[in-house]
């Protein structure tokens, strides 16, 4: 048989049966002295059975192990690892179901965030600033602020993320706090235009660095921030999404509570 013909007669497409050829799972035929590939019946044999395995869900390594002669596994074994993979993806859509049940009754409740889907902790604590700032008109600010924090919520590594969940829960817990913010986010909002040098630059900072407890310094590493005035590229480019005299006051915010941090420690 051609290639084609052996493509044809098991269902690939000649593309994947070149692929098999190059990870070793299908033996080269002999040639013909034209130069064409020969294939017998044992190829399609083994290309039949390439077939099935990879319709069950086994990845090329797997079929490869299965195929080859010293591999030292059984099919069933295999199969058995095949089927606890399965199992947790199983679980997996399970969990992503419910979550997505949640978030439609959310929705349909009229309390998803305008952010999007975030975590359940994340969408809690929304929540529960959310209720202390009903009444209000809504703040650019404030909206993101709530951006940022569902990025970190996102991208940040499992320790960090708890580490920003603690800090919040301090500040959504700490009387008067919300209520501080949002005058701080009035300010911040009114600085779009003004000069770094403005005097309600320093207002906006130290209203800022007030709204977070003590309790809450540690949980935001703020210990670890060595120069307020960010060069790290992440605070780099958190700082460029801000007007200037809107960043200078988010500097000026950080080094007060990195003063104040190591005021408290010693």
């Amino acid at each position: 048989m051609r290639i084609g013909e052996l493509a044809a007669a098991i269902g690939v497409t000649t593309r994947t049966l070149r692929h098999y050829h190059h990870l070793g799972l299908l033996p080269e035929p002999e040639r013909l002295p034209n130069g064409y590939r020969d294939y017998g019946l044992r190829h399609a044999v083994v290309l039949a059975r390439i077939r099935r395995l990879t319709e069950l869900g086994l990845g090329l390594a797997e079929v490869r192990d299965v195929l080859a002669d010293d591999a030292g596994r059984e099919l069933a074994e295999v199969l058995a690892e095949l089927d606890d993979d399965l199992a947790r993806q199983e679980q997996a859509i399970r969990e992503r179901r419910a979550r997505l049940r949640a978030l439609l009754a959310d929705a349909e409740a009229g309390r998803l965030p305008v952010e999007g889907p975030v975590s359940p902790e994340l969408a809690a604590l929304f929540g529960d600033l959310d209720r202390g700032s009903q009444g209000r008109p809504e703040s650019p600010m404030a909206a993101k602020d709530r951006e940022i924090i569902a990025l970190l919520d996102t991208a940040a590594p499992p320790e960090e993320r708890e580490r920003l969940l603690s800090a919040l829960g301090s500040f959504a817990d700490e009387p008067g706090a919300v209520d501080r913010a949002h005058e701080a986010y009035a300010l911040l909002d009114a600085l779009v235009d003004a000069d770094p040098g403005d005097p309600r630059v320093d207002e906006a900072a130290e209203l800022l660095a007030s709204c977070l407890p003590d309790s809450a310094l540690d949980g935001l590493g703020i210990g670890s921030i060595e120069d307020a005035a960010g060069e790290q590229s992440f605070l780099r480019a958190f700082l460029d999404d801000f007007a200037p005299a809107q960043a200078e006051a988010i500097r000026r915010t950080m080094r007060l509570l990195v003063q104040r941090h190591a005021g408290g420690a010693r």
